[in-house]
C-alpha cells in the first residue's frame, strides 16, 4: 500500500539518489529516491513481486569461505546444510565474536556483510556510485547502537560524505510530513504488530512557531503473536479472540483522542483475522496497511537533510534523542544586542556540535541562553573563565567549542585565543558541563 510507482523501463542511469535501509532484528528493507523525485520506492527482495522484507541471517558453506545472505541464506541452510548465522544486529550490538566451524568473526563484520550483500539488490536499478546520501533506520537509537552503525557504514566504503542514522519514530515523522494535509489533519497512529502489538501516535502543536510534533509509544505485551491451531474451528474461535481484544486495545487508544489516519504494519496483519477491530478503525478515517514505511521514511529524511522543504523548517520533532532546547548567546552585532544561535531544539543530540569565535566583551564569564520548546522559562548558564588574563575591553577572542553529550547535556570548551599580535593566547582553555 505504501509503495509507489514502480519505473518500467528497469534502466539504470546517472541520477543521484538517497538510500532508506530500514535495519530490523528480523527483516531489513531498502528504499531510494532520486534526489529531484517525491516519492520513494521499494526494492524487492524477490524480483517482480511486493515483498520486501529480507531476511537478516547469513550462510557459511562448510568447509569452505563462500556466504549467502538472506533468503538464499535461509534455502542452503535447510537444503546444503550451511551454518546459518541468525540475530546479526543483536550479535553487533553485544560486541562478542562469533564462533563458525571453530573461527571467530567480528559481529560488526558479519553484519557489514550483510548489508553489502543486501545493497546488490539496488543493482537492478542503480549503481552504488550514484548513491548521494545513505540513512539507517533502526527500532532504537541507543549510542551503543550508533556505534555498531557507524562501523557498518565504514566498512560498506560507500563513495559519500552523507550517512547518518535515525530511529523509528523520526522515520515515522519524516514519512507522514510528507502526505497530504488531508492525512495529517489531526493525529496519525501506527499498529505495529511483529511479535507483539505496539503503538505511536504522532501528535502536532499547531499553536506553537515552528510547529512541535511529539509520538508517544505504547507496548501492549498481552498481544502477542498467535500460534494458529490446525483445527479449522478452534483456529476460528482464536482469531476471534485475537479480533476482540486487538478492538478494546484500539478503542482504548482512540478515546478521546481526535485521528485521522492510522497504519497497519506488520506480518502480524497479515493473517486475516481482524474483522471487528477493522470496522472499527476505519469509522471516520483512513486506514493504511503496509510494511515499508520506516525505509521510505529514512529515504524522506535524508533527503530534508540535504535540501529542507518548507514543510520541514515549519516543524520540529522533540523525539527522546532530539535537543529540546534552543542554545544561544547574546552578543553585539553592529552595535546592538542580539541573539546568536548556537544548537537549535530537534537536532539528534549526538550529532549536535557547533565551533565559533567571540570577541569578549568585558569581564570573564560567558553566558547561555536555553530556550526549552516544551514549555517552561528561559534560564541561563555561566561560565567563568578562572585566571583569564586581564585586556581592555573587546581585545580578547575565545574560541568556543559545544557538543551534546547526552540529550540534555552539554560539554563547552573555551579557548583563550589572545587577540592577534596585540596579546598573545595564554595558551589556558577551559572545559565544563552545563545542563541543558
Amino acid at each position: 500500500m505504501f509503495q509507489g510507482q514502480k519505473d518500467i523501463t528497469g534502466k539504470k542511469n546517472s541520477k543521484k539518489v538517497a538510500v532508506g535501509y530500514d535495519l530490523g532484528r528480523t527483516f531489513a528493507q531498502i528504499s531510494y529516491c532520486g534526489l529531484e523525485e517525491t516519492e520513494p520506492e521499494t526494492v524487492s527482495a524477490v524480483a517482480g513481486t511486493e515483498q520486501y522484507n529480507i531476511p537478516v541471517v547469513l550462510c557459511k558453506r562448510s568447509g569452505v569461505g563462500q556466504w549467502y545472505y538472506g533468503k538464499e541464506a535461509i534455502k542452503f541452510a535447510k537444503e546444503e546444510n550451511g551454518i546459518l548465522v541468525e540475530d546479526l544486529l543483536t550479535l553487533a550490538e553485544r560486541g562478542e565474536d562469533v564462533l563458525v566451524e571453530g573461527e571467530a568473526f567480528d559481529p560488526a563484520a558479519l553484519l557489514t556483510l550483510f548489508v553489502k550483500r543486501s545493497l546488490s539488490l539496488l543493482n537492478i536499478r542503480i549503481q552504488l556510485s550514484q548513491i548521494e546520501a545513505f540513512m539507517f533506520t533502526v527500532e532504537e537509537l541507543t549510542p551503543r547502537m550508533v556505534d555498531v552503525l557507524g562501523k557498518v557504514a565504514a566498512g560498506l566504503s560507500l563513495k559519500t560524505e552523507y550517512i547518518c542514522f535515525q530511529n523509528h519514530l523520526e522515520s515515522f515523522y519524516a514519512y507522514t510530513l510528507h502526505q497530504s494535509r488531508e492525512l495529517r489533519k489531526s493525529n496519525v497512529m501506527i499498529f505495529e504488530y511483529h511479535t507483539a502489538l505496539k503503538t505511536l501516535c504522532l501528535e502536532c502543536n499547531e499553536r506553537t512557531s515552528p510547529r512541535v510534533v511529539v509520538i508517544e509509544q505504547r507496548n501492549y505485551p498481552e498481544m502477542e503473536r498467535r500460534v494458529w491451531n490446525e483445527e479449522p474451528e478452534m483456529r476460528k474461535k482464536q482469531m476471534g479472540e485475537l479480533d476482540m481484544l486487538f478492538a478494546d486495545i484500539a478503542g482504548r487508544e482512540l478515546k478521546d483522542r481526535s485521528v485521522s489516519t492510522i497504519f497497519l504494519l506488520g506480518d502480524g496483519f497479515k493473517e486475516n483475522w481482524a474483522k471487528e477491530s477493522l470496522r472499527l478503525l476505519c469509522r471516520n478515517r483512513r486506514v493504511f496497511q503496509g510494511n515499508n514505511l520506516y525505509s521510505k521514511g529514512a529515504c524522506y529524511g535524508m533527503m530534508e537533510r540535504l535540501h529542507p522543504g518548507e514543510e520541514w523548517k515549519e516543524h520540529v520533532y522533540l523525539g527522546d534523542d532530539k535537543l529540546k532546547s534552543n542554545i544561544g548567546i547574546r552578543a553585539l552585532r553592529r552595535g546592538e544586542d542580539s541573539y546568536y544561535a548556537i544548537l537549535d531544539a530537534g537536532i539528534n543530540w549526538y550529532e549536535a556540535t557547533s565551533d565559533f569565535d567571540v570577541i569578549l566583551e568585558s569581564g570573564n564569564t560567558v553566558d547561555f541562553v536555553i530556550t526549552p520548546l516544551t514549555g517552561g522559562k528561559v534560564t541561563y548558564r555561566s561560565l567563568s573563565l578562572e585566571g583569564l588574563p586581564q585586556r581592555p575591553a573587546r581585545t580578547t577572542r575565545l574560541n568556543i567549542h559545544m557538543e551534546m553529550t547526552a540529550v540534555n547535556q552539554a560539554s563547552v570548551t573555551i579557548e583563550d585565543m589572545g587577540f592577534g599580535e596585540m596579546f598573545k593566547s595564554s595558551g589556558k582553555a577551559w572545559t565544563q558541563t552545563i545542563i541543558v
